[in-house]
């Protein structure tokens, strides 16, 4: 986000015999009161079930407005701001471009079509309301039809919802409005008259370039920079590379006109495909979690309770109004996009409320007094202020409206967790693999993602733990620190991709057993170097054939040996095919019966299916329920 005043900063006493220690016990007692009103309310509304956020805001206005602890807000807000910079880049660590390409029709289709509409009926509903003249109407009206990045953003992490698909749609559309920024600053200086009539078209310019040398350096400097450091070993190094990174593309951004999150959240991206993008994550999440705290309590220290006061009735009506009229907008533009009910009530749920870049136009706006009066922009600003602290009753409310099943979620436990075996996801495979280690005498640490299926194994006496393999957070509590081997039993191929390069970058020491989709995946499983994989078809698929012989009269014995045959063959096929592509091998089909005996090797080359699992690879199994 762009900084909200160049001059925040200005209030440094200057160095000389006169400076008293004033100034440092300020800045101690306020870092205190911060950190101490985090530590009290988050808890404490997290218990209520309002969410850490709304727990944030309380303490800022408590602290602020009520109790006038902390007099200069803009400074606070100016330094939390960091904790949004830093929320965009870990989102970019998440994104591969690749990925970010397959949502450009998310993010400049329906996120234009947001902002134009919500901007067009909110501009409508100002210059009814009189507020303003109609060209400060638009202004407030498509500033008012920004939401909140910060906030959605923390409400689909805290609710693991950032990687579902209602959760990369609300990315998109949040992801348009931090470009829009840009075309909509310029409306300001067009519409404020001929006073300053100056060209955008440079500042365009200079914002695309600045755009080009992000992607530029990130493709050819930053992995580079972090492997020179990694050699080192110096881990403080690397932690200050990585702060170096973020703060210093959110600064060339913010130079080029544009949004410092934005910066950030491209280098972000950048770094998304880099074998280091989990060390990063894990070096930048502390001053995250941090300064977005601080950064929630500085919205509600900048609350001016007078100004609500003044206008109350117009505060009580005008915001609802503005959530109302965003929700409605937002749910038929995702219903017209293709979301289905239940994800499309979920984002309008979700980015109702007004945004940080709000702060911005309407100052912006009321500089010069040209569209609207200083005293207009305090109003707005509450208003906005006041629509983020309803986002977590918003976003809880939406789930009422909600009609289908939706995952459900569990708190995370991992007291006792910790074996030489980590089994992650509790699959129709994973529970016959567990009956055998556990009948070995062995203990095995299970992590799965489906609060029914833990629910169930709970009802046969088993202990499964709640969590998100894909976390690496979730993998270090579940113990994988200590384990020696790492079952992999998901059923999704994506999900099963993911943790296994999590843990071969994470923790090499682990052994990775890992559960193949198909033939494909276990090729691909081979090449990325996993210590075992194996397809769940297979093995039920040799005893289902030889017991079909036997039934045919073929005796126990016999039956046996061809099954063992045909393993001995599909084993060296996959070598083959690791190492020759997938055609390799077909010559050790069987495409019809061998004469006379059944374990003679055939006469005639084999013919190659096309469309059998395990013969050639095509994907046949389904995806498990559960």
């Amino acid at each position: 986000m762009a900084v909200y005043r160049s001059h925040v900063l200005q209030h440094r006493l200057p160095y000389g015999k006169k400076q008293t220690m004033s100034a440092p016990n300020s800045l101690f007692t306020e870092t205190l009161m911060l950190l101490g009103g985090a530590v009290v309310t988050a808890p404490i509304f997290k218990k209520l079930g309002l969410g850490t956020v709304l727990g944030y805001l309380a303490a800022g206005v408590v602290i602020g407005p009520i109790l006038h602890g902390i007099g200069d807000s803009e400074a606070v807000l100016a330094v939390a701001e960091l904790g949004v910079v830093f929320l965009l880049f870990i989102i970019g660590l998440e994104l591969k471009p690749s990925r970010l390409w397959q949502m450009r029709r998310d993010i400049f289709g329906l996120g234009s079509a947001q902002v134009i509409l919500s901007g067009l009926a909110l501009t409508l509903a100002a210059y009814l309301a009189n507020i303003a003249g109609w060209q400060g109407s638009i202004i407030i009206g498509f500033g008012l039809a920004l939401s909140s990045t910060a906030f959605a953003m923390q409400i689909l992490e805290q609710q693991g919802d950032v990687n579902t698909k209602y959760g990369q749609r609300s990315f998109s559309m949040l992801l348009l409005q931090d470009l829009a920024i840009v075309p909509l600053l310029a409306l300001v200086t067009v519409l404020d008259g001929p006073k300053e009539a100056t060209n955008p078209l440079p500042d365009l310019a200079v914002a695309v370039g600045a755009v080009a040398a992000m992607i530029i350096a990130g493709r050819y400097l930053l992995t580079p920079l972090f492997q020179v450091i990694a050699r080192t070993g110096a881990r403080e190094a690397m932690i200050a590379a990585a702060l170096l990174v973020v703060m210093g593309s959110a600064t060339l951004m913010q130079l080029a006109g544009l949004s410092m999150a934005m910066g950030a959240f491209l280098s972000g991206v950048m770094l998304a495909e880099s074998s280091y993008r989990h060390e990063l994550e894990a070096d930048i999440e502390p001053f995250r979690g941090v300064l977005l705290a601080i950064f929630f309590i500085a919205v509600g220290l900048s609350l001016k309770l007078d100004v609500i006061v003044d206008n109350w009735v117009l505060i009580l009506l005008a915001v609802p109004v503005v959530m109302i009229v965003k929700a409605i907008v937002i749910y038929a533009l995702c219903r017209v996009a293709g979301s289905p009910h239940n994800d499309a009530v979920r984002i309008a749920g979700l980015l109702p409320q007004g945004g940080e870049f709000g702060f911005v136009l309407f100052s912006a706006a009321s500089a010069s007094g040209g569209l609207f009066s200083a005293s207009t922009a305090s109003m707005l600003i509450a208003i906005v202020t006041l629509s983020m602290a309803l986002t977590p009753l918003s976003a809880a409310l939406s789930k009422r409206l909600i009609t289908a099943d939706t995952q459900e979620e569990l708190d995370e436990d991992f007291e006792g967790a910790g074996s030489d075996v980590l089994m992650i996801g509790f699959s129709r495979f994973g529970q016959i693999a567990a009956q055998i280690l556990l009948a070995s005498g062995r203990d095995v640490t299970v992590i799965d993602f489906s609060a029914d299926r833990i629910r169930q194994a709970s009802s046969f006496g088993f202990r499964i733990y709640f969590g998100d393999g894909t976390r690496k957070e979730v993998l270090r509590s579940a113990g994988i620190d200590r384990a020696k081997i790492v079952v992999v039993s998901t059923h999704l191929r994506e999900v099963t991709d993911k943790i296994v390069e999590l843990v071969q970058t994470d923790y090499p020491h682990a052994s990775l057993f890992v559960r193949s989709y198909d033939r494909i995946h276990s090729i691909e499983l081979r090449h990325k170097g996993v210590d075992y994989e194996l397809r769940e078809t297979l093995e039920s698929g040799l005893l289902f054939g030889r017991r079909t012989l036997e039934a045919l009269g073929v005796s126990e014995a016999e039956a046996y040996e061809i099954g063992e045959d045909i393993r001995k063959r599909d084993e060296q096929r996959l070598v083959l095919q690791v190492s020759e592509g997938l055609q390799a091998g077909t010559d050790m089909l069987y495409s019809r019966p061998v004469k006379p005996e059944p374990l003679v090797k055939p006469k005639r080359a084999a013919e190659a299916y096309s469309d059998a699992d395990d013969l050639v690879a095509l994907p046949q199994e389904e995806p498990e329920r559960a």
